[in-house]
């Protein structure tokens, strides 16, 4: 399944949802169910900077794929990059880096967040982007 198909499927899901409480519990438990990241793994070089919560943020390439693990010290910030996670986690790094990430305005779930919150939604995506550039084609 291609990123197109996941976000889909993910605003799919979020749409049987006509409360915003309801798509918060959601996207909390999307965080809930992300592998927790080792301590040993929460270092600075993997902590998203700008963020109001601490997030981390590791990735790896293997098979022309990248894979990502991040975790939160807040609930619903370990749920928002759960989201990101599950559109591009075993993706190309070409398709990452094309992939457009407005989707996330889609949710509905911006317009409830405090703006530092809600900067941090860019402040993930960009930091996933920059991570897949490193593994780059060309």
């Amino acid at each position: 399944m291609g990123i197109e198909a996941k976000k889909a499927e993910l605003l799919e899901e979020l749409g049987f949802f006509h409360d915003w409480t309801e798509r918060y519990e959601y996207v909390i438990g999307l965080g809930k169910s992300l592998p927790a990241m080792p301590e040993e793994n929460q270092t600075a070089d993997k902590l998203i900077k700008g963020c109001q919560s601490q997030v981390w943020l590791d990735a790896s390439f293997s098979d022309g794929l990248m894979h990502y693990q991040a975790d939160s010290d807040s609930l619903i910030t370990k749920g928002m990059i759960a989201l990101f996670v599950r559109v591009l986690d075993g993706e190309t790094p070409d398709a990452i880096l094309k992939a457009d990430m407005s989707f996330i305005d889609q949710t509905g779930l911006k317009e409830h967040l405090a703006p530092t919150r809600a900067n941090a939604l860019n402040l993930m995506a960009t930091q996933m982007k920059q991570r897949a550039l490193e593994h780059a084609a060309g």
